[in-house]
């Protein structure tokens, strides 16, 4: 067999087919994957007999062209076939979700007419395989979608926070805008950009050049050009301008040094009172080319400008949410800490939906991460009167308990529900779920420090847990604090394997597994505290208050902290 990876293949997938591959040799047939130009890249032999190129080839490409309806393996239609192949998605294809291998057995020459049974027992376990293989690689998507999402998400949001917080350093207009233009060119890779601003000269309004990076030309005759086509746009119940090439010829006519373009408004309040007598005043400015108001919008009181994506083809949606979301915290000043306010609780609530999807999978766990979030809250608090734990960490430790099972997303939903006992390879399976939880969580900077909490909360002090067989101190406190906290919430809820125990019977076992599972420190805490009024916040069904706060408004807080 090849040492090397086949291109297309991740090396976890090359070796699950050379397994299989192994196996249907051992079998007495031939395994064999090919690329879509026919070219054999792995290849299982059981040594009976050599298999065709040319035939391989053939029955690739055409598994490949006319993939099989449904999920059976496909049967080239000689009546004595000795070969059956399916299509392979892998998880680096084209993102199209088109095959880009095919699997093949061949049962050898005469192989059908020796044994008519063979060719269908061969048939059956490709087909299995095959459907196996490709569900694996869609929960792999799945996770890499909604790591790169969380990722984006934070990027924007460290762009937001930077420019609001900027906000409360009284400064020059210049000087915010072009701090905001440096910021947007962070994360966003274009030719250039460039802010203009409305101001009064000679007592007319006129939009000016504020701030700008990179290369672009905006003189007085681009900015008026750019502003009554961005009207245009607006009155179509668009946005924003956009432009390009891409899909279509320009729309506008611009600049030969323009491939891609796009404008948003900066917009401040309308006043009240806009009536038919100032519409009919702005028609007559817009005939005379000077600014005008958009009715129903707010007053354009200047423009983010950007030409030339360099890193795709064109702007999309999501440029145009970013580039709006600067541009409104550019405008409206007085409106920093409630758009930052309103993103946090957007990301908040996007956690808190995830986790919640996780949970609905099995009633039985329905609402677990918002209580184990409550619950490792209440002891990292407890904790911090005896020893010294800064209020951010205290956040952060809320947050690994609300994301401490997102793991669970890449584990099959069959093993999440199971109603009778796992078997060892159920089991090996759903124990991967802190190390997925991780994994997911890494590619996002500002989410490592809560990493801890998510990969270690199902280690033990005595070195009988997973992942990583950790004891004592090698287990961050972060891990000990959530994996108290999902204990106590499973062993007080009623589960499919076990009926909940009252508080007096958790508050026991768990004094009964100090030292064993649970750090002696964080177990005697937690047992000393008020552990009855903690459950008789939970039994509220949803906690709204804790203390003197609206614990509803927690969530949004402790993101904050990561964001720093």
């Amino acid at each position: 067999m090849p040492s090397t990876i086949p291109a297309g293949l991740t090396a976890s997938q090359a070796h699950e087919l050379k397994e299989f591959g192994g196996r249907v040799a051992n079998l007495g047939a031939n395994f064999v994957v090919c690329d879509g130009t026919g070219k054999a890249v792995i290849l299982c032999k059981s040594g009976a007999f050599d298999s065709d190129p040319v035939q391989l080839a053939k029955i690739a490409d055409d598994c490949l062209r006319h993939p099989p309806k449904g999920q059976s393996p496909l049967n080239p239609h000689t009546p004595m076939s000795r070969y059956v192949a399916v299509p392979l998605i892998a998880a680096a294809g084209d993102g199209r979700g088109k095959p880009l291998f095919a699997a093949l057995i061949d049962t050898g020459p005469g192989g059908e007419r020796q044994n008519p049974d063979s060719t269908e027992f061969f048939a059956e376990i490709l087909r299995l395989f095959g459907e196996k293989f490709i569900d694996r690689n869609r929960n792999a998507a799945q996770m890499d979608m909604i790591s790169s999402e969380l990722a984006q998400t934070y990027e924007e949001l460290v762009l937001l926070y930077k420019i609001s917080t900027n906000m409360e350093i009284v400064e020059p207009d210049a000087n915010f805008l072009q701090m905001a233009c440096d910021s947007l060119t962070e994360i966003v890779s274009v030719e250039g950009i460039a802010i203009v601003q409305e101001k009064t000269m000679d007592e007319q309004s006129r939009f000016v050049l504020i701030a700008g990076a990179g290369v672009i030309d905006i003189d007085e005759r681009m900015t008026l050009t750019l502003y009554h086509r961005l009207l245009e746009e607006m009155s179509k119940g668009k946005e924003a301008l956009l432009d390009s090439e891409v899909d279509a010829p320009f729309r506008y006519e611009w600049p030969k040094n323009i491939r891609n373009i796009i404008v948003v408004p900066l917009c401040g309040k309308e006043k009240a009172g806009f009536g038919e007598r100032r519409k009919e005043a702005d028609s007559q400015k817009l005939e005379k080319g000077e600014i005008i108001r958009q009715p129903g919008t707010g007053r354009v009181i200047g423009m983010l400008v950007a030409i030339n994506r360099k890193d795709k083809p064109d702007f999309d949606s999501t440029d145009v949410k970013l580039f709006n979301s600067v541009a409104s915290e550019c405008a409206v000043f007085v409106e920093n800490n409630r758009l930052f306010n309103d993103l946090k609780e957007l990301f908040i609530g996007s956690l808190k939906a995830l986790t919640r999807s996780i949970d609905a999978k099995d009633r039985y766990t329905r609402g677990h991460s918002e209580r184990v979030a409550f619950i490792s809250k209440w002891i990292a608090e407890h904790l911090a009167e005896q020893r010294h734990i800064e209020q951010e960490q205290v956040h952060k430790i809320y947050l690994a308990g609300l994301l401490h099972d997102i793991g669970k997303i890449g584990i099959d939903e069959k093993v999440l529900c199971k109603t009778g006992k796992l078997t060892e390879r159920e089991r090996s399976q759903l124990m991967m779920h802190p190390s997925i939880g991780a994994n997911i969580l890494s590619s996002i900077k500002q989410m490592r420090d809560i990493i801890p909490g998510v990969l270690y909360h199902h280690e033990r002090v005595d070195g009988k847990g997973y992942p990583n067989a950790l004891k004592g101190d090698e287990i961050p406190l972060m891990g000990k604090i959530v994996g108290l906290a999902d204990c106590f919430d499973a062993m007080t809820s009623e589960r499919v394997y076990q009926e909940a125990l009252d508080v007096e019977e958790a508050i026991d076992e768990i004094e009964k597994r100090l030292g064993t599972q649970f750090d002696k420190e964080v177990g005697e805490v937690f047992i000393k505290s008020d552990v009855y009024h903690l459950w008789d916040l939970m039994q509220e069904g949803s906690i709204k208050t804790y203390g003197s706060d609206d614990f509803t408004q927690y969530g949004t807080m402790a993101v904050g902290t990561l964001i720093k």
